[in-house]
């Protein structure tokens, strides 16, 4: 299976886990705040809120666009240190992370076992 396809259904298992972990917000937040230009948004938004109204679309604009995937992502180590901050498990949505990372690291054409 390609990468961009496996890609695309990981940024869906994410959806599902931040919602079944009650992390998926209705609202968006306002323009201001997604006009962040700091790592994460993280002076303007929740990691949360980063990676579902940050994170998600511009991975499907990527996709979308057949654009090339970043070389690397290190989503899940800012995750660890956010949900450790919080005190909050989300194991669903930490393994996705994990995954997501793993795939956009791949050289094209040499997938990485999970």
């Amino acid at each position: 299976m390609r990468r961009g396809v496996r890609l695309g259904e990981l940024l869906l298992d994410l959806e599902a886990a931040l919602r079944k972990a009650a992390l998926w917000e209705s609202q968006p937040p306002d323009p201001q705040a997604l006009a962040s230009t700091e790592p994460f948004c993280i002076d303007t938004l929740d990691f949360c809120q980063w990676l579902q109204f940050v994170f998600l679309p511009r991975m499907h604009e990527i996709l979308d666009a057949g654009l090339p995937l970043p070389d690397k992502c290190a989503i899940a180590e800012m995750a660890e240190v956010h949900f450790a901050a919080v005190a909050t498990s989300c194991d669903s949505v930490m393994q996705v992370l994990r995954r997501i990372d793993a795939v956009v690291a791949e050289k094209p054409g040499f997938p990485v076992r999970r």
